[in-house]
């Protein structure tokens, strides 16, 4: 299995069960802004590319127009996460993974106090820029290559691993197939307990996602501080 590799090959902000934890926390903020934000997901921009081509085919200007700031949202998340990532080795104290658990978990006890007749596009535009950092930061598990925050190329993987392993029989295909779907369960379970917490506690709901982040934090924080602490300038795999 692809979690079975020796950890001193991988940086604790690499591992399995951190990238698992972050696919559902990315099906939770999928789940909570379609059920309670406005219907629709912010995880990812091809949605709101399409939706800017239609608007500017249909002559719709303000939708247009308005469609240019979750796409900002999700660039300037991507810009942010490479600059911080470079700027916080200066101080050698935790790693950019793990500065932006920590910002995330503020984001989701901010996004929670927002009343729920606020305007939805608050939330959205957060979620957009933390997601493009999710997505940006964290790139491997245990060495395979990965998506925390959208599912398209996981179901691709499963595809291509099933195909390899009815062709060449060989165990190690059907493993990192079974990787893959793993990975979708857990965005979907994610999506699945979103639903069911907004729609009883509304937009407070997106707290119940600060408890895996929780976890995350702190150990990403004790492999900063003490397993880790000689290794802070050592790259991830894959960035």
């Amino acid at each position: 299995m692809p979690f079975s590799k020796k950890t001193a090959e991988f940086l604790e902000c690499e591992r399995w069960w951190i990238l698992a934890a972050l696919m559902c926390v990315g099906g939770f903020f999928g789940g909570f802004t379609y059920t309670v934000r406005g219907g629709i997901f912010c995880n990812a921009q091809t949605a709101n590319f399409v939706l800017l081509a239609m608007a500017i085919g249909d002559g719709d200007w303000a939708q247009a127009r308005y469609l240019v700031i979750p796409i900002t949202a999700y660039f300037l998340g991507a810009v942010v996460s490479e600059t911080a990532a470079a700027h916080i080795k200066k101080y050698n104290l935790i790693r950019w993974d793990t500065l932006l658990i920590m910002i995330e978990l503020v984001v989701v006890v901010i996004l929670g106090f927002i009343p729920d007749d606020a305007p939805f596009q608050i939330s959205q535009v957060a979620v957009n820029f933390i997601c493009s950092m999710q997505y940006n930061t964290f790139r491997q598990a245990d060495g395979i290559p990965m998506a925390t925050t959208f599912c398209t190329n996981h179901l691709r993987q499963v595809g291509v691993f099933f195909t390899k392993g009815i062709r060449h029989a060989e165990k190690a295909h059907f493993s990192r197939m079974l990787f893959h779907v793993g990975m979708l369960a857990l965005f979907v379970a994610g999506g699945i307990i979103a639903t069911v917490l907004c729609r009883r506690f509304g937009g407070k709901g997106v707290w119940f996602a600060a408890v895996p982040l929780l976890f995350i934090l702190c150990d990403l924080l004790y492999a900063d501080l003490h397993k880790e602490k000689g290794e802070l300038d050592r790259k991830p795999k894959g960035h």
